[in-house]
């Protein structure tokens, strides 16, 4: 028996590859397929099984294509009313896969399908679970994402989810090995561990949830702080759902090359979004007017999933020459399938062709330390808010690039503002979706709030989000 964990740390998600006297299973994979299949390949063993913990929110799995490539049936727990052929498991229900065999136990809270499945070794010894988002490391999945179709409050479901643990997680032994479905920096909960795996027994003794007193406490607790989740969740459970075209198809559309004049054109006629994946100390230099910054050296799908609502969204691509594929293929993960195609020779065939491009007024954290009035200027600090409570820039306001969309319509105009992150990624996504809506009187710093710290600019740990930010 073997068990190998997966992780895409861009996603912070993890898939599982168990294989045993020549045949496997896959837990939770990922959209492109074409890694399992070679892996299925080299070592020689057939796919008795794919097994899903839940609808996932966060990623559009490769169930489907997965299952289609390789003739394996798509397993999941009770409840879970599939639109293509799957096996909905009833509660308890055992799976073979070579000489182990692989448990359902039915967890619900998170999602009221989500399942934990125990792995037991050749002996029939409890070896691990892989607990989807019903347990993680450090923390629990969040109940709130499910309610609308499950007809019950986010209270209800962390009910449920507390009897799932206390029934069937925690009377399991301490030295079972727990393999979540996602770690630190996914949105899917609020208080992961860095690390991937664990014992339950260690969970058992530090996760804050599986230690509340009561379930009425353990509701309290799971449920306080949720932020509101990321539009495309909904949108990436009804892909899980009901299925999607097949990673080849949308990679093969999106693969289409077009000289600066094609692009042009398609974006007058298409209304498309230009996504420009160019690292952010490029692209500030010069870059097609109205383009949407986010970079592919960074957590680029989830942020293209919180800051374009839409899944639909026709999109074109600017990239470095060679990254294209990297980047349909990551969209593709979040369910932005519709990639029109990307530029031909990347920016620089922009700029030969003689075409109009666009600057970010950018400047250094020590320029920004001279210009600065503090108490007088308006200073906007991107970044989340326990990133903002720990240290800030006096008197800045703390609004987070995941909710722009929400607070950009307080933004004056008129009054000239200085805009910063941690260290320019998120920065540079904003200031070229504020400029995309007409907004051009602010200034960025490059190296965000690390660089700032690194200077004379009053500094405070002091939170005070009372005033507002209309002239």
């Amino acid at each position: 028996m073997k068990v190998e964990q997966i992780y895409t740390g861009c996603l912070a998600q993890g898939a599982y590859y168990i294989t045993s006297n020549g045949e496997a299973a896959i837990i939770d994979p990922l959209r492109e397929v074409k890694p399992y299949l070679d892996r299925l390949a080299k070592d020689g063993v057939k796919l008795k099984y794919i097994f899903e913990t839940h609808f996932h929110a966060d990623f559009v799995s490769g169930h489907v294509d997965l299952g289609k490539e390789t003739g394996a049936p798509i397993v999941y727990g009770p409840n879970a009313a599939c639109e293509f052929d799957c096996i909905s498991a009833t509660d308890g229900q055992e799976f073979k896969v070579g000489n182990v065999s692989i448990q359902v136990l039915h967890t619900p809270g998170h999602t009221m399908e989500s399942t934990t499945f125990l792995l037991k070794d050749e002996n029939g010894k409890d070896h691990c679970i892989f607990s989807g988002d019903t347990l993680f490391l450090g923390d629990v999945g969040r109940p709130d994402l499910a309610q609308k179709a499950a007809s019950m409050t986010q209270e209800q479901l962390a009910g449920l989810l507390y009897d799932s643990l206390m029934n069937k997680i925690m009377p399991l032994a301490d030295d079972v090995i727990v393999y979540p479905a996602h770690g630190a920096g996914s949105a899917c909960g609020k208080n992961m561990m860095t690390e991937t795996v664990d014992t339950l027994g260690n969970q058992k003794r530090m996760n804050y949830a599986l230690n509340q007193p009561n379930r009425e406490a353990f509701i309290k607790a799971v449920t306080d702080g949720l932020t509101p989740p990321p539009a495309y969740f909904g949108l990436n459970v009804a892909m899980n759902k009901k299925g999607y075209d097949s990673f080849e198809t949308v990679l093969n559309h999106g693969m289409k090359a077009f000289s600066p004049d094609e692009f042009e054109l398609v974006a007058e006629l298409t209304d498309a979004l230009i996504l420009d994946t160019r690292n952010n100390t490029i692209f500030y230099r010069g870059f097609i007017p109205q383009s949407v910054n986010i970079g592919l050296d960074g957590d680029f799908a989830p942020w293209v999933g919180a800051l374009i609502v839409d899944v639909k969204q026709a999109i074109l691509l600017v990239t470095d020459e060679g990254r294209e594929e990297e980047a349909i293929t990551r969209l593709s993960r979040v369910g932005f399938d519709n990639v029109l195609g990307h530029l031909q020779g990347g920016f620089e065939a922009w700029l030969k062709s003689g075409k109009e491009a666009d600057i970010v007024d950018r400047i250094t954290a020590e320029q920004f330390a001279k210009e600065v009035r503090i108490g007088q200027d308006l200073v906007i600090d991107l970044r989340r808010e326990s990133e903002y409570a720990a240290e800030h820039v006096d008197e800045a306001f703390n609004r987070p690039l995941d909710y722009i969309n929400d607070w950009i319509k307080d933004v004056n105009p008129k009054e000239h503002f200085f805009l910063h992150c941690a260290g320019g990624y998120r920065s540079m996504a904003a200031a070229s979706i504020l400029q995309a809506r007409g907004y051009r009187n602010f200034t960025e710093i490059a190296g965000g709030f690390k660089a700032i710290s690194e200077t004379n600019v009053p500094k405070t740990d002091f939170v005070c989000q009372s005033k507002t930010m209309h002239a």
